[in-house]
């Protein structure tokens, strides 16, 4: 027998139903695996995708708890940034990336900025490794260890613009659906265009891999298996791509 999705809504949104929650939460259980799997693809293995799947309860608890149906929101969109970000928040709590990481990926990213200066071209792989004064199957390996920090946490810094504004997180940039900004839709129009043009010069490879996982939002077995690659390769892929999307967003900001 289907359940039926709006009633129980309404009986717990009205009600204040407790049966009707715990039936909410069950049958929207299975975006916590999903979205915890998914982002298992930039986690290192000491991270159990078990934790990550509890954390995301949390996050879901939330979503159903403080989702407005008045709003015309699609739940499931809602509360994936929900799950998303009760994981990443208890994530950081316990500064799972270790700093010697963080360092190797700015490092990195710092390279593909610099060669794509001197180049006026995304550099290869060769280009990068030989920069960095390691070699090739050093390089896979390094691209390997900064996977982790290629996720992005909403309380993540965005790059100094310089002067006396404060330093901005990613949160600060998300905007408020009731708020006015008259400079959003320039804004937008110029991130995009950064984006567009940065991902448009990645290999092809890499760019399949951005669209598979960001927008077709496969796991990372299923890209795997769509490339016929192993899952650390896929890893290895989307780290490089996105720490080139990375290097490229912070020169164009730094303009």
């Amino acid at each position: 027998m289907a359940v039926d999705l709006n009633q129980l809504w309404k009986e717990y949104k009205e009600q204040g139903s407790q049966i009707a929650k715990d039936k909410l939460l069950a049958e929207y259980s299975p975006l916590v695996k999903y979205t915890a799997q998914r982002m298992a693809i930039n986690l290192p293995r000491s991270v159990e995708v078990g934790d990550l799947i509890g954390t995301g309860v949390l996050g879901l608890i939330k979503a159903v708890e403080t989702f407005d149906l008045s709003l015309g929101f699609k739940f499931e969109t809602y509360a994936t940034h929900k799950v998303r970000g009760a994981i990443l928040d208890d994530l950081r709590a316990l500064d799972w990336v270790p700093r010697s990481v963080r360092q190797k990926s700015r490092k990195i990213q710092q390279v593909y900025a610099l060669l794509e200066q001197r180049l006026g071209r995304v550099p290869y792989d060769d280009e990068v490794a030989a920069e960095l004064g390691i070699s090739m199957d050093e390089f896979e390996s390094l691209l390997s260890d900064v996977a982790p920090a290629t996720i992005i946490s909403l309380s993540e810094c965005l790059p100094d613009m310089g002067g006396d504004a404060k330093s901005l997180t990613v949160l600060d940039t998300i905007e408020d659906p009731q708020g006015t900004n008259p400079l959003k839709d320039i804004s937008f129009r110029e991130t995009k265009n950064i984006l567009k043009e940065a991902i448009g010069q990645l290999p092809e490879k890499e760019r399949l891999v951005i669209a598979l996982y960001h927008y077709e939002e496969l796991t990372l077995k299923e890209i795997g298996q769509v490339l016929s690659i192993t899952e650390s390769r896929v890893s290895q892929i989307h780290s490089k791509a996105m720490l080139k999307l990375r290097a490229k967003v912070t020169e164009q900001s730094n303009r």
